[in-house]
């Protein structure tokens, strides 16, 4: 996976669900999520007319379809973040963490009685601020290097720099426009129909920040790279048309960065330790989906976390299905528990799909799916010091290794979109705990 920096012309467009009529906006100006980027990237790989390029059949394993007229199946992306790409280091940016204001945690989890408190099950303990409350603005967007700082892993990070927190207006401005409405069926003016609209400028060295790769098993350019984002990027213009109203942005792969991905480094190991249990938290870096499934509620609780009790259902190993395949022992469940949660308001994830003029895609608007937002935080405790290893290396985006590969995304729709990426720290308890 290569990371990519987006250079938009002009201003972009992303508008949400929300009505542009009279004197509602629209709400266009918004930071664009992950499946706006992969969305762009799918349409200009098509755009590009690779030529002999793998087709993929329709349907799932066991009841596949004949035709083969599916493409760029493998395409797999991360981001949009922003990007400071002043001096020769640029400096990747991502949402702040919701329980710090600087690069160290306010909010702790209390250890107290489930039964004093309206916690949704499994929550275990509340979670409380250690600093009086205020009004001051807090900057919305964190540095790879305050990250790392706040995760105790700048040590072992060599790009990390140091902390910088910014604010939606020091990258960016928002603008207004307004226009007029067009009829779908004649494409001219509607008479009485006018609308009104906000759009997103970046500011001077400021640019979108996305990971993208789609390798295919047939296709080879005059290198031998079988990428096809390498090939859309260096041999068809290099210009991806982003969000709604079709903006041109010219792609370019940022080469200030090669051994891995800019993105923060969580931890594996050295978790804090209370009551002979191991403390892990989860922090998301993009917003993750997880919808109801069968009894499972799904929405702000992860779908491989029990409600009843809180135990994680993620294994150490495969799963019995691909253990058969690889014949291996199947993994066993990781010895945690989910115990405190801190989220955010709900994200509206949606869309409209064009039609083929086929049957089976006529087109119309997507399923809306409510994401929970980036920078939430899930509190586990562990069993032992192995468990809590285990865990994070199932919970890190890079596993047991940070390179060019996202290993894990735990969001359980949309993860090859950039949904569901995660870094692990440890947590303590809150000071009036009585000193656990």
């Amino acid at each position: 996976m290569k990371p990519i920096l987006l250079e938009p012309t002009d201003v972009l467009f992303f508008r949400d669900g929300r009505p542009m009529s009279g004197s509602l906006a629209g709400h266009g100006a918004a930071w664009p999520l992950p499946h706006v980027i992969s969305h762009a990237f799918h349409a200009a790989l098509h755009r590009a007319d690779l030529s002999g390029v793998h087709a993929h059949r329709r349907g799932r394993s066991g009841s596949y379809e004949d035709t083969r007229d599916r493409k760029f199946g493998s395409l797999t992306t991360v981001g949009p973040f922003p990007v400071c790409t002043h001096g020769e280091a640029h400096t990747w940016f991502f949402p702040r963490p919701l329980d710090a204001v600087t690069d160290s945690p306010i909010l702790h989890p209390v250890a107290s009685s489930k039964d004093a408190s309206s916690l949704p099950a499994p929550l275990k303990y509340t979670v409380g601020s250690a600093v009086p409350p205020n009004k001051a603005e807090l900057c919305r967007w964190w540095s790879e290097g305050a990250w790392n700082t706040y995760l105790g892993t700048g040590q072992r990070d060599a790009l990390a720099a140091r902390p910088f927190f910014k604010s939606d207006a020091d990258f960016a401005a928002t603008e207004h426009n307004c226009g007029i409405g067009l009829s779908a069926e004649t494409g001219t003016v509607e008479e009485g129909k006018f609308y009104s609209a906000s759009y997103l400028r970046l500011k001077n060295d400021w640019k979108l920040g996305v990971a993208a790769t789609a390798p295919d098993k047939d296709y080879r350019d005059t290198q031998g790279d079988s990428d096809l984002v390498s090939a859309l990027i260096h041999g068809h213009g290099g210009h991806i048309l982003v969000g709604g109203q079709q903006r041109v942005c010219s792609a370019m792969r940022d080469d200030s960065v090669a051994q891995r991905l800019p993105l923060p480094l969580g931890k594996s190991d050295d978790f804090h330790t209370a009551n002979n249990r191991h403390l892990v938290k989860w922090v998301l870096l993009t917003p993750a989906i997880f919808p109801k499934i069968n009894d499972h509620p799904g929405g702000w609780l992860p779908s491989w976390i029990k409600q009843a009790n809180g135990e994680v259902m993620l294994l150490d190993g495969p799963g019995e299905n691909a253990a058969r395949r690889r014949g291996l022992p199947p993994g066993k469940p990781i010895a945690a528990t989910l115990v405190a949660a801190v989220t955010g308001k709900s994200l509206p994830v949606t869309g409209w799909a064009l039609p083929n003029g086929t049957d089976r895609e006529q087109g119309g608007a997507k399923s809306t799916h409510l994401a929970v937002p980036a920078g939430s935080i899930y509190y586990f405790e562990c069993a032992d010091a192995a468990s809590a290893a285990t865990l994070a290396n199932a919970l890190n985006w890079h596993g047991t290794t940070a390179g060019t590969a996202i290993k894990n995304r735990r969001s359980t729709l949309m993860g090859e979109k950039g949904f569901g990426l995660g870094v692990c720290g440890t947590w303590n308890f809150h000071a009036c705990s009585g000193g656990l």
